[in-house]
C-alpha cells in the first residue's frame, strides 16, 4: 500500500533521514522506534508532505506521492497526528471534530464518525462543548486522535502519543488504539518512545537509528531481540 524507497531528508545539510525503506500494507499495523533526534518524526512528516527528501521516493497504491502537496496527500486518506496534538484551542471539542470532515468520505459518514469517536473517548463525550484549549493534556491527545479518525484514513500516522501523559493516560491511549485497529479497516503508522507498549500493538517494527534503519522485523523477532531488549526495553 505504501512504499517508502530510500528517502533521504536533509536539514540545513545535515541528513535526518539516510536512504530509508520502509513498507506499510492495507490494514497493517507497523511502529518505528528507536532513540531522540534518530529521525522518527521526520519519517512521518515526510511521508505527509509537510517536510521534502531531496532523494528517494514515495509510493501510495502505486501512485508517485513524493513531489505531491501535503493536502493532496491528506485527500488521498494519509492522515497524520503530529507530535504536541496541534488542536485548534479557540473551537470546541465538537467544532475540532467537525473540522476533520473535510474528505468526501469523511463528509458522507460524519455523523456515524462521530458517533465512533465519542464512543472511543467518552471523557471528551462529556465535554463537547468545551473549548478545546481548555482540555488536560491527555484529552486533547483524545481530541487530536479522534480528529484524524473523523478524517476517515486509509493510513493513520501517530507521533508520540503518549507524550507527555501520566502512564494511567498513556495505557488508556494505548487501549484506545488497540481497539480501533481491531474494529476499523485501515492502516497504522505508530512512532513512540514507549518502546515495549508499541511493539506489542504491531504487527512488524523498525529501528530508526541515526537517520537509518538498522533493523526491521515482526513484533515477536524485535521484541525478542538481545539487541531491542538492551537498547530499548531494558531487560537484557
Amino acid at each position: 500500500m505504501l512504499k517508502v524507497k530510500e528517502i533521504t531528508t536533509e536539514y540545513s545539510g545535515m541528513k535526518a533521514l539516510d536512504k530509508v525503506s520502509i513498507n506499510l500494507e492495507a490494514e497493517e499495523f507497523v511502529t518505528i522506534i528507536g532513540p531522540n533526534g534518530s529521525g522518527k518524526s521526520t519519517l512521518l512528516k515526510t511521508i505527509s508532505g509537510t517536510v521534502k527528501c531531496i532523494s528517494g521516493a514515495i509510493y501510495l497504491k502505486d501512485i508517485n506521492i513524493t513531489r505531491m502537496e501535503a493536502y493532496k496527500r491528506t485527500g488521498l486518506g494519509i492522515i497524520h497526528i503530529p507530535e504536541g496534538r496541534r488542536i485548534f484551542p479557540s473551537l470546541t471539542v465538537i467544532e475540532n471534530l467537525e473540522v476533520s470532515t473535510y474528505r468526501y468520505e469523511a463528509r458522507a459518514t460524519a455523523r456515524e464518525n462521530l458517533e465512533m469517536v465519542l464512543e472511543f473517548f467518552p471523557i471528551i463525550k462529556g465535554r463537547r462543548n468545551q473549548l478545546a484549549g481548555n482540555l488536560s493534556g491527555g484529552e486533547q491527545q483524545m481530541l487530536a486522535i479522534g480528529r484524524g479518525l473523523m478524517a476517515v484514513p486509509n493510513i493513520l500516522m501517530l507521533d508520540e502519543p503518549s507524550l507527555g501523559l501520566s502512564p494511567r493516560l498513556s495505557d488508556f491511549i494505548f487501549d484506545a488504539i488497540k481497539n480501533m485497529r481491531q474494529k476499523l479497516k485501515f492502516s497504522i503508522l505508530l512512532v513512540e518512545q514507549r518502546a515495549l507498549e508499541a511493539l506489542e500493538l504491531c504487527h512488524r517494527g523498525y529501528i530508526l537509528e541515526s537517520g537509518r534503519i538498522t533493523m526491521s522485523g515482526d513484533r515477536e523477532n524485535l521484541i525478542g531481540s538481545p539487541m531491542v531488549q538492551r537498547a530499548y526495553l531494558g531487560t537484557a
